[in-house]
């Protein structure tokens, strides 16, 4: 409230002062009252005096409250003085500060003629509660009160008071009036204003604006309300010359506030545990400033607090002292032990033994066990004893002394140790268990039951802890049966879920431990962690196929009961089918063509579900499948017909064969000799077996017309192909030409000897065949038919075939690497190099 009602008045004052000069003294407004009670009426007037000449002739006077919106008053009048008037009623007014603006047209524009304050609130309610306590550390007598609802007004509060006598009838000297701080609702009179042991009448008056209230009249003796301060509290120690306290007691000692010594007074004390949240115990000491408090729990710490109030007289009480902590004394524990032991390899030649035991509590409160402590007495030395352990844990190493057979097990606290437990080392005696089982119960529990041994045992020992492969024998737990009777307990200690735990129960005998038999058994079996990956075998318009491979059966997994498959399409809509343990494969079908799916696998046990990775494919459409298999066609035919048909390819698709007809060796060169890499075998190669001699012989052919006339001219082979030419003899350096045979004796084919110094045989190669290389003219292959067999232009020019002798020598067949570097024989054709 304070924030806006400062702005408003200084936005009002700002506006007030920046009124013309003219202006200032022009209107004037009354109110019938500034404050008055929330939802009351006010009426205000607002007068403009007669020397404003500078005015309209009929102005107008607007109202305005706070941020409303400007009006005209009830009634607007010019009165017998000149001077003009305007009158306003605000019937309800709910605001608890507002101001009220008087407005004129004035250069056409509204100016602040005057404006006022108004407030409302409530009367105070009368103070309630009214009390009063002497304190004796400021020497004073306070009160306090409840002041009441808020009044929205400036409300202020008095202490007032009188002396009086006979029971508060009579008034006497008042005392001076206690005014309290602004915003307090307590006041103090100081002891000089007060008279000990005599009534006073002491009440609270309320004031502001609207009226006045006066709390109900107190009637006290300053006396008889005195406060007094909380006694200090102490715990006493137990000195040497007495005994400390009984079990579950504890001293206590106080004394009572300093100014208070002189009076009678009682105290109240209070306690109860530090932990455990228990609620407060309350009792009321002796009168002697020590107490002996009993009943509590042994070895336990409390929280302690006292209070004092005069007595018999009245009073108030003291606030409650600090807490004060003790702890009981500690009782001996009483419990039974339970023990077992078995020997322990503690390095490569010493042999140790481990004892374990387990604590019984005989009593509800049979005292907290600090530590153990394990000893031995040698024989004849009873009184003597010699500490082997001394731990707060379960379980100990140690050695065994030579010939010791009988230790000693106590647990101990500072209130003294339990009753002995003897531990008897024997070897193992008695038969065996007949039979041990196990199984889980649940997630948390084993049931273990066994057939008996032959001999009926005293009790079992039964161990437990994880098996392999992650066996520890420090991590185990253990219990003792001391029912010979029983034959099967349930496994609840330290067991977690889906865990291979290893299982031993021995038979105890009397003074020993008979031999134990182990088993495993899991403790619930837990889900697979993956599920078999889901492939798409296959796919169509409006289905889908699918496969997996089901994964193999692993030691504490439980076994898949079924499959569930979901998929989903791009509208969010989702559908599932189930399947059985023993599936690997499925199809969907009623899919929707050229749609996109989501498919995964989920595989359920008894132990839970796990998923698969996702799957997203999509269906196929005929009408594409059809046009992309023509395309595809199309351009496997294109490539195939480029492939064929290209002229630059050096290996057509069928073999080239020579047209016996035109047998020269010279006419089978390639036309592109010149870009061809010709490769030869040198001539130092001794894996090339020497040739000794080939025949080359052509059909005999008959001249032509143009042929006469260069028949004398002698034709050689090109300088290229020479370059290739091997002689019969690698010793020999060049070789001549024989000239050619005009006689028509039968032809040669050629003949390949190997060479008379060679280690090797010979080999032949149809070199003295009589046959005719044809019996008639048959023509050569078109130019369609292979183009590589096509005439050479100097066809016509070849010389007749030679004669029988003559040597077998193949041309410059270029393309026939073992033919390469033989001597050629008709070198017609070689003129298209």
């Amino acid at each position: 409230m304070a924030g806006p009602r400062a702005c408003s008045l200084a936005r009002a004052a700002l506006i007030f002062l920046l009124l013309p000069r003219s202006l200032e003294s022009c209107g004037h407004i009354r109110i019938s009252a500034p404050i008055v009670h929330v939802g009351n009426p006010v009426t205000a007037s607002c007068t403009i005096s007669q020397n404003c000449s500078h005015l309209d002739p009929k102005p107008q006077i607007l109202w305005k409250l706070e941020d409303e919106a400007k009006q005209p008053g009830d009634r607007q009048q010019r009165l017998p003085d000149g001077t003009l008037e305007s009158t306003i009623t605000l019937p309800h007014f709910n605001h608890t500060r507002a101001f009220l603006f008087c407005f004129l047209q004035w250069a056409n524009s509204p100016q602040v003629l005057d404006q006022a304050e108004l407030r409302a609130g409530y009367p105070p309610t009368a103070p309630s509660n009214l009390s009063c306590f002497m304190n004796l550390t400021i020497n004073s007598l306070t009160c306090l009160w409840e002041p009441g609802p808020e009044t929205h007004l400036p409300t202020s509060y008095i202490l007032k008071s009188f002396k009086s006598r006979m029971n508060c009838r009579s008034q006497e000297d008042p005392v001076v009036d206690c005014v309290p701080e602004e915003g307090q609702s307590y006041c103090s009179i100081p002891r000089k204003h007060l008279i000990l042991y005599q009534n006073m009448v002491i009440w609270v008056q309320a004031e502001n604006a609207l009226g006045t209230s006066a709390s109900p009249q107190l009637c006290l003796d300053p006396m008889d309300v005195v406060k007094l301060e909380p006694p200090t509290l102490w715990g006493m120690k137990p000195s040497p010359d007495v005994a400390p306290p009984p079990m579950g007691c504890l001293w206590l000692g106080w004394e009572p506030w300093k100014p208070s010594l002189f009076m009678d007074q009682k105290c109240e004390l209070r306690h109860r545990p530090l932990l455990g949240g228990a609620s407060w115990e309350t009792g009321l000491p002796s009168s002697m400033h020590t107490y002996e408090l009993c009943r509590l729990l042994p070895a336990t710490a409390y929280a302690l607090q006292m209070r004092c109030i005069r007595s018999p007289l009245p009073g108030h009480w003291s606030p409650w002292s600090p807490s004060l902590e003790l702890k009981t004394t500690t009782k001996a524990p009483i419990v039974r032990l339970d023990t077992w032991w078995r020997q322990r390899q503690q390095d490569s030649s010493t042999m140790g033994v481990e004892l374990f035991w387990k604590p019984t509590p005989l009593m509800e409160d049979s005292g907290q066990i600090q530590g153990y402590l394990l000893s031995w007495s040698p024989l004849g030395h009873q009184e003597t004893a010699l500490p082997l352990c001394n731990t707060s844990e379960l379980s100990c190493v140690f050695l065994l002394p030579a010939g010791a057979q009988t230790v000693t097990l106590k647990a101990y606290n500072t209130g003294g140790s339990s009753q002995p437990t003897p531990v008897v080392f024997v070897e193992n005696k008695g038969p065996p268990l007949t039979g041990l089982h196990a199984m889980a119960r649940d997630l948390h529990s084993l049931w273990v039951d066994w057939e008996p041994p032959s001999t009926q045992p005293q009790g079992y020992i039964v161990e437990w802890g994880l098996g392999p492969p992650n066996h520890n024998s420090s991590n185990k737990t253990w219990r003792m049966e001391h029912d010979g009777t029983v034959t099967g307990i349930l496994l609840q200690e330290n067991i977690s879920p889906f865990q291979l735990y290893e299982i031993a129960v021995a038979p105890l005998y009397e003074g020993t431990v008979g031999p134990s038999q182990l088993t495993y058994a899991y403790s619930g079996k837990t889900v697979s962690p993956r599920t078999p990956e889901l492939h798409l075998r296959n796919t169509g318009k409006t289905w889908v196929q699918l496969e997996w491979v089901p994964e193999l059966p692993e030691l504490g997994r439980s076994p898949l009961t079924h499959y569930t498959i979901f998929w989903t399409n791009a509208q969010d809509q989702s559908f599932s089918t189930t399947l059985n343990a023993s599936s690997h494969g499925y199809v969907i079908h009623g899919l929707e063509p050229d749609s996109v799916y989501h498919i995964h696998l989920m595989a359920t046990s008894r132990a839970g579900d796990t998923n698969s990775t996702r799957l997203t494919l999509m269906t196929l459409l005929h009408i594409f499948l059809g046009l992309s298999g023509f395309l595809v066609l199309l351009i496997c035919l294109c490539m195939a017909v480029r492939f064929c048909c290209r002229p630059s390819r050096k290996n057509p698709l069928w073999p080239s064969v020579p047209d016996p007809a035109h047998s020269s060796l010279g006419s089978w060169v390639p036309t592109n000799i010149a870009e061809e890499t010709l490769q030869l075998p040198s001539l130092q190669d001794s894996s090339m077996p020497p040739i000794t001699k080939i025949t080359v012989l052509e059909e005999e052919k008959k001249p032509e017309p143009w042929e006469a006339s260069s028949s004398s001219e002698t034709y050689s082979l090109p300088t290229q192909v020479q370059a290739y030419m091997l002689q019969g003899d690698l010793k020999a350096t060049s070789t001549q030409f024989q000239p050619p045979s005009s006689t028509s004796d039968p032809v040669l084919y050629g003949k390949v000897l190997g060479s008379p110094t060679s280690p090797g045989p010979g080999h032949y190669i149809r070199c003295d065949s009589t046959q005719p290389l044809l019996g008639g003219l048959t023509p050569s292959p078109k130019s369609y038919e292979n183009l590589w067999f096509q005439p050479s232009p100097l066809e016509n020019l070849m010389s007749p075939p030679p004669s029988q002798e003559d040597d077998c020598v193949f041309g410059p067949l270029l393309d026939f690497p073992l033919l390469q570097g033989l001597q050629v024989q008709g070198d017609e054709g070689l003129a298209s190099f």
